[in-house]
């Protein structure tokens, strides 16, 4: 993705906290990191970015991996 906009990311509520928190151990300890998500004014650019580059790891846009997979097999068979 070079030459992407990434200037969201500056805006985001994750910006300054902790990087762990959204790299949880599994998906049930995602709900602090989903919970940052909920606020965040650029929540759907972020999990825009996390589908588009097929993100394996941590909380994007509000999403864990696993939701992202389901968002994009979703997005297939409606396409």
């Amino acid at each position: 993705m070079s030459g992407a906009d990434l200037s969201w990311r500056n805006q985001g509520a994750c910006n300054g906290l902790d990087p762990a928190v959204f790299f949880p151990d599994s998906d049930a300890a995602a709900d602090e990191a989903k919970s940052i998500c909920s606020i965040c004014m650029v929540r759907a650019s972020c999990l825009e970015h996390a589908i588009a580059v097929r993100e394996k790891d941590g909380v994007w846009g509000g999403a864990t991996e696993r939701e992202r997979r389901r968002i994009i097999r979703q997005r297939r068979r409606t396409a």
